[in-house]
């Protein structure tokens, strides 16, 4: 049962000017179609492959003799949740349910964008920004290399892909404005609010 890749849900150059056509041609047609077809060819034939992604993830996750087969997967599931964080037309702020509850958690909208600057800017190497609900409580927190937060026990409510492929192409080693530009243009908050309805239900 092979891991499909998800359908961009808009053009590759729908990003621009702030991630462009040819950054999403190569960080979603090479990047991540590699970590699937990696991930692919090592569950083939084992018991993992009638397994769901998350399935995988969870079993390997902790077991380091199966290291290829977790890395290959979380980077296929967090990339495919990445995609879904982003949107045209994207940033400003999100709806009122959770907004609400991002300002009672973090003490304002803008300490929280902050929070997740900070975090995406300071992740040493490659790695992932993050907004998680943990247990009944909004964190922003980061992974390195292909960790998840589906290992922890917490929900992703949104990410943000801090690997040199994500951003190199148009910003250099400029990180934090590639940070900054995806926070305030091109966030989907709607995306964000459906995983935070289903992560508190």
């Amino acid at each position: 049962m092979a891991y499909q890749q998800p359908a961009l849900l808009y053009a590759e150059n729908a990003l621009e000017p702030f991630i462009s056509a040819k950054t999403l041609g190569f960080h979603y047609g090479k990047h991540h179609v590699a970590y699937i077809t990696n991930y692919n060819n090592l569950v083939a034939g084992t018991p993992f492959d009638s397994l769901t992604l998350e399935e995988v993830i969870a079993l390997t996750a902790t077991d380091a003799q199966k290291v290829g087969i977790f890395n290959n997967g979380a980077q296929a599931w967090n990339h495919s949740f990445y995609w879904n964080c982003l949107t045209p037309n994207g940033g400003g702020n999100p709806g009122e349910e959770l907004e609400a509850k991002i300002i009672r958690d973090f003490g304002g909208f803008d300490k929280f964008k902050d929070e997740l600057k900070t975090a995406a800017a300071t992740q040493f190497g490659s790695g992932w920004a993050w907004l998680v609900l943990e247990g009944e409580t909004l964190k922003v927190v980061k992974t390195a290399n292909a960790q998840t937060p589906l290992t922890s026990g917490q929900k992703p409510i949104l990410t943000i892909d801090v690997w040199e492929h994500a951003y190199y192409l148009d910003y250099q080693n400029r990180r934090p404005d590639y940070v900054a530009t995806v926070i305030d243009n091109l966030l989907n908050w709607d995306f964000a609010e459906k995983n935070f309805k289903k992560g508190r239900a």
